[in-house]
């Protein structure tokens, strides 16, 4: 890594999230750890789910979709980091980058839209119980899960594509732990306002329509709360609502904040700060946080240990 002299046109250098050594042997083992917890939670809810045809139910067919994203999103990110800091040689191909890039984008986005589907799915079983099963049935489901992924997958070909028309010719060391839109910006030699105007009209229909769709329908579904007699129901239907919000906000945060905020304030190491919030944090919290609050899901995982 001794500057862009010596690397070649078709390499990129992550400079990762930190050149001490005892701190990038701390932080191989914290992303191990936190790797190896989002696999294990998110496969075994993914299994738990569909081994129990009691969970066979629309929420949980969305929970399963956002599991295998998140299980993808961080194996698109974390092996490069527990690579990167051990090794060091931290070069990555230019289509080893673009790939990451594109699959990080596609992946990322791809969650807030199934975010805001899970919310319209609580808010359909918690408004109109009635007529859940007709609204959200097999088909529609199918329907919603597979424009989320194609729509997220495009939008992300068409940003990688314009990120790497960019001529690189101040430097090829990115101020990152992996291949994101933001700090290649500030690479380029060219003009980069088609980018960010790409990226933020972009993060504005994706982040903050699936952000607004979500609050509606949480604004519906706790005004229905509220009017639940009982305390005990009041109770159980919000009990299934919390942990979805948790996700939401922290999710939905950190990505607003790097894609929305204005240049002016971009700073290498709070980007990197925020991205391992949404990269690797958020995934692994996920599972815990649905098995640890839903009672369905720790009753099924009890019922298949006892089996074992």
């Amino acid at each position: 890594m001794e500057g862009y002299n010596q690397t070649s046109s078709n390499l990129f250098i992550l400079l990762g999230l930190s050149n001490i050594y005892y701190l990038q042997i701390l932080c191989f083992f914290i992303f191990l750890v936190m790797y190896a917890i989002t696999i294990s939670g998110n496969f075994l809810l993914v299994a738990v789910v569909l081994l129990n045809r009691t969970l066979q139910n629309p929420m949980y067919f969305f929970l399963c979709n956002l599991s295998i994203i998140d299980i993808c999103f961080s194996s698109t990110i974390v092996p490069k980091i527990l690579i990167n800091s051990l090794a060091k040689d931290r070069s990555i191909s230019l289509w080893g980058c673009a790939a990451q890039m594109y699959f990080s984008l596609a992946l990322g986005a791809t969650e807030c839209v199934i975010l805001a589907v899970m919310a319209y799915d609580r808010f359909a079983a918690i408004c109109r119980p009635l007529h859940y099963n007709t609204i959200m049935n097999k088909k529609m489901c199918a329907c919603l899960a597979s424009i989320s992924w194609s729509i997220c997958f495009l939008n992300s070909a068409i940003h990688v594509a314009l990120t790497f028309q960019l001529p690189y010719c101040r430097s090829h060391q990115v101020n990152h732990f992996f291949c994101e839109m933001p700090p290649f910006f500030r690479l380029s030699c060219r003009d980069t306002w088609l980018n960010e105007i790409v990226m933020y009209i972009s993060a504005g229909i994706i982040a903050m329509c699936s952000f607004c769709l979500t609050l509606i329908s949480y604004v519906h579904i706790i005004s229905t709360i509220v009017k639940i007699r009982s305390a005990q129901g009041r109770h159980k239907a919000f009990s299934t609502c919390v942990s979805h919000l948790t996700v939401v906000a922290l999710y939905y945060g950190t990505i607003m904040f790097m894609y929305l905020r204005p240049r002016s304030k971009y700073s290498p190491e709070t980007d990197k700060t925020v991205s391992v919030l949404y990269t690797t944090v958020t995934p692994m919290l996920n599972p815990i946080i649905y098995s640890m609050r839903n009672k369905d899901v720790k009753g099924a995982i009890k019922k298949k240990l006892v089996k074992l």
